[in-house]
């Protein structure tokens, strides 16, 4: 089998994803053709030698519709013979192209290849895309169907976190992404964004609260509970979790994921192809692993999946020298480091989603991007990232540095 390198990757700030935010004025296809434009300019790359693009989007309706990745690639002004695909597999999108992207390397159907994501949520928003898991009754029926963050206050729930748990899970992610930033941990990697007269609009991350603390967000009222009430989920989570007497409604805007606009791409390749673009590897791919995981709880898969790729990498917990899991609440977080026995040191050093936010489709490829800067920066050997996922799913990734 062909070993998989990572020769580069680069990813966009993160923007509010709302009206206002910084990146607004910016379509999706800009959003990730810049991306892939500084993937290009910073490594020379001739791109008539990448063999395929692939970009997660979660919602691909309206303008971030239509096969984003070939179509940035043309705005790009990649060579038109790169073809592009995009993929779904919901929040584990961008991470997911990256699989893609080394698998086709692995089987030797590619030689280069990048994978990526971007999520331009002020523009399109969440859920545009509609979908019988949410709308149809009968196919919500199936699967008692729940949002996310009900699902989330009901790992709280079953496993005993508290608010005061969730909250200073998440005052350690803002303070840890704040001192990142002003350490210069991301500058590597984060690309500026420009508008349409080459104006940065935006060149960090913007959803980074200065003052975050326990005390601010103990105010902050549960995002969850009048629709766990009142539109009757939390009834119908308890249906399938009927030893749960009352969902505890701990997740806030504060300790959950910020929603906002975002882009990344990852430049793979074999090592033949790297001798001929002239770049030394930084990594290698070594296992990765996707699993389903019970739907309504939904957010439960990164241990399995994480679990799994070990397995196949001939490896275990003690042999990952840094983690790194998205953000989505802080309940998943709490309660990967529990049962894989993590400590809070050793993952999601430099802060995520719950301070920076979550690009749906992109999201993937940045905390990828983050784990491999983050082990050069410590000089460590092995990682593992990886997300939790809708409908119940997790992706997992493990890579090591060369």
């Amino acid at each position: 089998m062909t070993e998989a390198y990572i020769y580069d990757h680069v990813r966009s700030p993160r923007g509010r994803g709302k009206q206002g935010g910084s990146l607004n004025s910016i379509t999706p296809i800009n959003l990730a053709a810049q991306v892939l434009q500084a993937l290009r300019d910073r490594n020379d790359l001739d791109t008539s030698i990448v063999d395929d693009v692939i970009f997660g989007c979660v919602t691909p309706v309206g303008e971030q519709g239509a096969n984003v990745a070939r179509v940035a690639a043309i705005c790009a002004d990649y060579a038109e013979t790169v073809p592009g695909k995009q993929i779904n597999r919901f929040c584990a999108s961008g991470l997911e192209a990256i699989n893609s992207a080394a698998s086709q390397i692995m089987a030797n159907q590619s030689d280069v290849a990048i994978g990526g994501g971007l999520e331009a949520m002020s523009r399109v928003p969440m859920g545009s895309d509609g979908g019988a898991m949410a709308i149809d009754p009968q196919t919500a029926y199936k699967s008692h169907f729940v949002p996310q963050g009900i699902g989330a206050d009901l790992i709280a729930t079953l496993h005993g976190f508290s608010r005061e748990d969730v909250d200073s899970y998440a005052v350690a992610s803002q303070q840890r992404a704040a001192h990142a930033w002003e350490n210069g941990y991301f500058s590597r990697s984060v690309v500026p964004i420009r508008d349409h007269v080459g104006e940065v609009a935006l060149d960090h991350d913007e959803t980074i609260p200065a003052d975050a603390s326990l005390d601010s967000l103990a105010g902050l009222k549960p995002a969850f509970e009048m629709m766990g009430d009142q539109a009757g989920f939390d009834d119908v989570a308890i249906q399938k979790y009927p030893q749960v007497e009352a969902i505890n409604h701990v997740h806030t805007a504060g300790n959950s994921s910020g929603i906002v606009d975002g882009s990344a791409a990852v430049l793979l390749g074999s090592a033949e192809a790297g001798q001929k673009m002239g770049l030394k590897p930084r990594a290698r791919v070594k296992s990765f692993a996707s699993i389903g995981s019970e739907p309504t709880i939904m957010l439960t898969g990164p241990a399995p999946a994480s679990e799994k790729a070990l397995k196949r990498a001939g490896m275990s917990g003690s042999d990952i020298d840094l983690w790194e899991l998205n953000e989505a609440f802080a309940s998943v977080v709490l309660l990967y480091m529990k049962l894989l026995d993590i400590p809070h040191d050793k993952i999601n050093v430099n802060g995520g989603a719950i301070a920076m936010g979550h690009p749906l489709g992109a999201t993937g490829a940045i905390v990828f991007g983050t784990l491999l800067d983050e082990m050069e920066r410590r000089d460590l050997e092995t990682g593992l990232v990886t997300l939790c996922i809708g409908a119940g799913m997790g992706t997992a990734t493990i890579i090591e540095r060369v």
